[in-house]
């Protein structure tokens, strides 16, 4: 009798089990490709190329077959970057305002809910492969933020510098000043350090981290399950050190190297979707962290903007943006309507199914119709510009309303204005010739900028900000 109930109750759970897999298999795929410190001129289809000493036509092809964008917007630095990506907040709620410098204890509370943690909740099997930059303690770790598994540095790349020096390698002066590793970590356990991060390491990461993501999506594409694949690459951050496989083969020296070499890898993993027979059911994303390297001998290319990362210019805040989903994202689509990288996590969620926090402000706006070309105008009209964790100025449309500005992040004095500066980016694009503000003609564009920073500065009010170097567990402040 007991064989004869389990025998029954199995046919009863069968059409059950199955919907529930078809339904796996009908949410898309994602792969987001995160480049370091690259700029909005770096690409051939933004301007760059071959005029950078290396093609990029695998690239260029992508952004024939999805959407293009050419006014999509980041945070002016690296770690502020990554936490308003994973986040959809402003970085400064988080802690996160600023690349750590004297806060050893830094990135994402335990509290905050990463796009990881939302698809994961979903059934998505998760992977982060390369630079992590938002923690590097216990419980800050990306297996710790919704990841399943995990291979990477996890701070940034001037660290590379640290293995030989005799102050830091051997005896550190200090608990955190210890020569870069790379780590692995899965969910659940501990995460291992399985190589010294110095300058051969750093030629190869790149290689290994595109490897391993291809690896992921045949594994999981096996199994029947969908995944989300984040990729954020190392290479085209200072020190720029092409591999082995591409050193030399632009002839154009290191940084065109990388660039023929970042071109290559995507098309690696472009290639291995196609293999899988799943880029119908695949969201492909690229884009960058911040704006181009300010360093010699790499310094990189802002197009027709001005200014790199660590500023409030538009070099700094326009990247390249570019998605591909066959069949739903229209092909060779370009716009120049205002995104932030703060719209990813709840677009995705949009596209997913997959659930945004309601109990917490969430800056970003669900840009799905925008992005499958069913709205030819964006979800947002403009944002607050921050550089480190001060307001430097707004911009709204075309037009930047800046009372703080640097040209360089590095010495630089940051000039501050009792007046704010106006800029039509229109007709100034690199911001070198402000509106006289006494020019009626120009004024109006305050009332709706204004609103915009209004509505930010009040809902800043609506929820504490998360302090930097804030411990686990943390818990916001009932109001």
């Amino acid at each position: 009798m007991k064989l004869l109930r389990n025998f029954l109750l199995g046919l009863l759970v069968l059409p059950l089990a199955a919907p529930a897999l078809a339904a796996n298999m009908d949410k898309p795929n994602i792969v987001l490709v995160l480049m370091d410190n690259f700029g909005y001129g770096e690409l051939g289809v933004y301007g760059g190329g071959i005029i950078r000493g290396a093609a990029t036509p695998r690239i260029d092809a992508l952004a024939q077959q999805g959407l293009r964008l050419t006014n999509f917007n980041v945070e002016a630095q690296c770690t502020p970057s990554r936490a308003a990506l994973l986040t959809g907040r402003y970085a400064v709620r988080t802690g996160n305002g600023s690349v750590p410098i004297g806060t050893p204890l830094y990135g994402l509370t335990q509290w905050e809910t990463t796009i990881a943690e939302a698809l994961s909740a979903q059934g998505y099997a998760t992977a982060a492969y390369g630079k992590w930059h938002l923690g590097h303690t216990a419980g800050r770790f990306p297996t710790d933020q919704g990841f399943d598994e995990w291979y990477g540095i996890p701070n940034s790349t001037e660290e590379v510098f640290w293995a030989g020096d005799p102050q830091v390698d051997g005896k550190p002066v200090h608990p955190f000043a210890h020569v870069e590793q790379i780590v692995a970590s899965k969910k659940g356990q501990a995460p291992k350090e399985v190589a010294v991060y110095d300058l051969k390491q750093r030629e190869l990461i790149d290689g290994e981290v595109i490897q391993r993501g291809i690896d992921f999506m045949r594994r999981e594409s096996k199994a029947g399950k969908p995944f989300f694949l984040y990729l954020p690459m190392t290479q085209t951050h200072y020190p720029v050190l092409p591999s082995p496989e591409f050193k030399g083969k632009t002839g154009n020296g290191d940084f065109a190297d990388v660039l023929a070499q970042t071109d290559a890898y995507t098309g690696r993993l472009l290639d291995a979707i196609d293999q899988l027979g799943i880029a119908d059911n695949t969201i492909f994303i690229f884009t960058s962290d911040n704006g181009p390297e300010m360093f010699l001998p790499n310094i990189g290319s802002s197009g027709p903007w001005r200014g790199t990362y660590f500023t409030g210019l538009e070099g700094s805040l326009r990247v390249p943006f570019i998605v591909r989903w066959p069949g739903k994202v229209p092909a060779g689509a370009v716009s120049d309507e205002i995104v932030h990288q703060m719209d990813v996590f709840p677009t995705l969620a949009g596209f997913t199914g997959a659930e945004v926090p309601k109990d917490r402000i969430i800056d970003g706006v669900d840009q799905g119709e925008f992005l499958l070309g069913k709205s030819a105008k964006s979800g947002r009209e403009g944002f607050v510009v921050y550089v480190g964790n001060e307001i430097y100025g707004i911009k709204w449309r075309n037009w930047k309303i800046m009372s703080k500005e640097v040209d360089s992040g590095y010495g630089e004095p940051v000039r501050s204005y009792g007046v704010p500066k106006f800029y039509n980016l229109l007709t100034d694009p690199k911001e070198e010739h402000a509106s006289d503000p006494r020019a009626l003609k120009s004024l109006w564009v305050r009332f709706p900028a204004f609103d915009v920073l209004a509505e930010h500065m009040k809902s800043m009010q609506q929820e504490p900000l998360i302090r930097p170097g804030t411990p686990d567990p943390y818990l916001p402040a009932k109001p």
